[in-house]
């Protein structure tokens, strides 16, 4: 059995208390407080397709780019390690990155070994009642510290948010083939509120490109 994400991945000892498929009373765990420097964001989406087929997607990660906001480039270094680069404009956040643990089908788990970003992340793929899709679990930490203004910089988003819209494309570019969007879209004004949300929700943050999967 795999070791699930902690609050503290790179401990020797690692706890099972909390991870993205810790259920209570038969619905999943808040993900742990907001603090020391630390934030957290757990969302779930049914995907309308397989485990086995979502997880391959999300393994293969030089393709992260088709649906992950401002991941220009993905590559790999080994059998789990990567080099990630998001880029916006001539803001740049680059870093290295390890898969800990891996089990097909069903949960990948990985961390940051160095670079710009301090991050870890689970994701969980289940079959939904009667098997008519598939739960998608994200839990992901991100160690801010003087990070945060330039992720939101490069982002447009909290890194709360982009994990959010991120699995939505996620799900968009697996049941369609393809991601919506909204940018060059013609609308009236928004006013101040408008104006404010389209802000805080990173609207105006580029849609990933995306390609049909192959069925």
């Amino acid at each position: 059995m795999s070791t699930p994400l902690t609050e503290k991945p790179n401990a020797e000892a690692i706890s099972s208390s909390v991870a993205a498929g810790i259920l209570i009373n038969g619905h999943y765990a808040s993900p742990p407080e907001d603090k020391d420097g630390k934030i957290w964001v757990r969302t779930c989406a049914k995907v309308q397709s397989d485990p086995a087929t979502l997880y391959t997607l999300w393994r293969d990660v030089e393709r992260a780019p088709e649906w992950q906001e401002q991941i220009v480039e993905v590559r790999k270094t080994g059998d789990r390690t990567s080099h990630w680069v998001m880029r916006s404009g001539n803001d740049t956040i680059e870093w290295d990155s390890e898969i800990v643990n891996d089990e097909p089908s069903k949960r990948i788990v990985w961390r940051s070994i160095g670079g710009d970003s301090a991050n870890a992340g689970e994701v969980i793929f289940e079959s939904a009642l009667g098997e008519r899709g598939t739960i998608v679990t994200v839990l992901q930490e991100f160690r801010m510290g003087k990070l945060a203004s330039l992720w939101e910089t490069i982002t447009g988003r909290n890194p709360k948010q982009a994990v959010i819209e991120n699995l939505r494309h996620f799900k968009a570019l697996i049941e369609t083939g393809e991601i919506s969007r909204t940018q060059g879209q013609s609308s009236g004004p928004r006013g101040t509120v408008g104006e404010m949300k389209q802000s805080a929700y990173g609207e105006k943050t580029p849609t990933p490109p995306a390609t049909r999967v192959a069925s």
